[in-house]
């Protein structure tokens, strides 16, 4: 008696197929309270793209910038601020929440040379010499922020005279950072 009592606390058999989707990921990718670290700095607050079960995720961080900067300079410190915040170790919470990113440190930005568009950035490594997801990274965290465009696309390069393309950060890329690179167009310039 006690094996049929048993027997019957499982699950039960179906004869017809079903599908509930993917199995739930044990990673949440979402932080489960707020980050100190993000809140003791001060500075313009910005969001950055870090990568969490194989998509990117917005995480909130700040930006320092001086009173008065002229809005070209602006763009150019908003954009370096950016991008030594993708290249920082996330913090512990977001280690535990899963979060890690591709870009490496050392990389500077810079704003347009002599021929170059107005709102041209470019990096110290060669946009082609970085991996799709830390590129991924770069482009997403870049258009959602002052150092795009109105548009929201981003004109990247890397050393002059590298050429010059215009980038997007689509829902696709921010799916799959890990095999969609940011779709590009080649722009006039260098």
């Amino acid at each position: 008696m006690l094996a049929a009592l048993l027997a019957g606390c499982g699950i039960r058999s179906t004869q017809v197929p079903t599908d509930f989707g993917p199995a739930p990921s044990r990673v949440p990718c979402a932080l489960s309270g707020p980050d100190i670290s993000t809140q003791s700095s001060r500075g313009v607050p910005v969001q950055v793209f870090l990568l969490c079960s194989g998509q990117l995720v917005t995480v909130d961080r700040s930006v320092r910038i001086p009173d008065g900067t002229a809005e070209a300079a602006r763009r150019v410190l908003v954009a370096q601020g950016l991008l030594d915040e993708l290249a920082e170790t996330p913090s512990a919470p977001e280690q535990q929440a899963g979060y890690t990113t591709d870009v490496r440190g050392g990389m500077t930005v810079s704003g347009p040379r002599d021929k170059d568009p107005e709102d041209t950035l470019r990096l110290s490594t060669s946009p082609e010499d970085l991996t799709s997801s830390a590129l991924a990274q770069i482009i997403c965290t870049f258009s959602d922020s002052a150092a795009a465009q109105d548009d929201g696309s981003v004109i990247l390069g890397g050393p002059a005279p590298s050429p010059l393309l215009s980038y997007e950060c689509t829902p696709e890329v921010r799916s799959d950072p890990l095999t969609k690179s940011p779709p590009s167009t080649t722009v006039g310039g260098a």
